[in-house]
Formats: structure tokens, C-alpha cells, sequence
């Protein structure tokens, strides 16, 4: 059993509140907007679950998920996160976010920016390139034929290692794209985003990435 502290209880953030306790682990989950308005979604998750503040969440956190705009992740607490796997699910809007030059001209990648926000945490990217309804409804046991894969990177071997134990618990495939300089070859506007593939068809589509959209 893990703890998970999720920060950010939007659609990817709830739909993975959902697995973790499915899977028998514990959620403390923190939005911008305060505790009190998580009361819906932690009633259906059951006792497994609470709701918190960020700083509580990455207190509490044995793994922490960090699932909010990419242009708020300056407000991320640090030193609570210190020595933590932290799993990213950021993607990269300009409409959202505003314009960020570093990663227009494939200077930096998302996952990047948030591990530099994040010196001593091991961050890694997981589930940002399928829709989240998707995260509780198409994962199949291990072995399925044509079974779904889904990316991970990250500058830690254990936190892939992790990951990859996690996606497989989830019912998902996993294909390894690490070190996190090239995480850009699973970001938004790449071949793989939000296409459901099967790992083989996930290393090409990967393979074939562009550096810059």
C-alpha cells in the first residue's frame, strides 16, 4: 500500500484518485480551491481517501502526483517533496499557459521544467498522452493481446521502475523513453498523444517524434 498525495483534482487527477484506491492504496488530494470542495469526490472514494491542502498532500505523499496547469507548477511545494518519486502529468497549453520560448524552440521539456522546480525529487512522466476517462476504462490484464502502452521517463531508474509496476497494476503496457531530456517525444502534439497504442506501435511512434510542433 502507497500513499499517493495528488496535487490537482481535475479530470486526470480525480480519474487517478479512482485507480489508486481501486488498487488498495491511500489518496490525499488537493486542488487550488480548497479541501472543503472535495467532498463529492472523496465520499465516492471511500475511507482509503481525504482531502488537503498542496502542502498537506506532498506532506503526506510516499509518491506524490503533480497534475495541475503547467503554468502554476512555481506553486508546487519543494521541500516537502525532497527524495520523492513525483509522477507528472503536465502537458504543455499555450492558450492555458501562455507562451514558454524554452520549450517552442525544443530547449527544455515539460517534465524539465518541473524537475528543476523540484531539485531534489525524482520526477517522471506518467499518463499524459491518453484522454482521462480513459485512465479507468481501457487498461486490460497482462498478456492481453493488442494490450494499451503508455509512456514514462525520467532521470531515476526507480521511479521508472515504479512506474512501470504501476501502469501494469493499472492494466497498461509500459514503453521506457528516459533519460526526461527526451520526455518531449510523449508530449502534446507528438504521434503518441492521445492515441490508444499497443507498445510496439507506441517505440514507433515515439521513434518518429518531431523535437518541435
Amino acid at each position: 500500500m502507497t500513499v499517493f498525495g495528488i496535487i490537482g483534482a481535475g479530470h486526470i487527477g480525480s480519474q487517478l484518485a479512482r485507480v489508486f484506491t481501486r488498487l488498495g492504496h491511500e489518496v490525499v488530494i488537493a486542488n487550488s480551491r480548497g479541501p472543503e470542495t472535495l467532498a463529492g469526490l472523496v465520499a465516492e472514494l471511500g475511507p482509503s481517501a481525504r482531502a488537503a491542502t498542496a502542502a498537506e498532500a506532498a506532506g503526506a505523499a510516499e509518491v506524490a502526483v503533480v497534475t495541475v496547469p503547467l503554468r502554476a507548477i512555481g506553486a508546487i511545494p519543494v521541500e516537502p517533496l525532497a527524495g520523492k518519486i513525483v509522477l507528472d502529468t503536465d502537458n504543455y497549453y499555450v492558450d492555458r499557459d501562455g507562451r514558454i520560448p524554452a520549450l517552442d524552440r525544443g530547449e527544455a521539456t515539460v517534465s524539465g521544467l518541473l524537475q528543476a522546480h523540484l531539485p531534489q525529487s525524482k520526477v517522471v512522466k506518467a499518463f499524459n498522452h491518453l484522454y482521462a476517462a480513459d485512465i479507468t476504462t481501457d487498461g486490460s490484464p497482462a498478456g492481453t493481446p493488442n494490450r494499451r502502452a503508455l509512456a514514462t521517463s525520467s532521470d531515476f531508474p526507480d521511479a521508472v521502475r515504479f512506474v512501470t509496476d504501476l501502469y501494469d497494476a493499472a492494466g497498461f503496457d509500459t514503453v521506457d523513453v528516459s533519460p526526461l531530456s527526451e520526455s518531449w517525444r510523449v508530449e502534446r502534439g507528438r504521434p503518441a498523444y492521445v492515441v490508444r497504442e499497443n507498445r510496439a506501435e507506441l517505440e514507433a511512434s515515439l521513434a518518429r517524434a518531431p523535437r518541435t510542433v
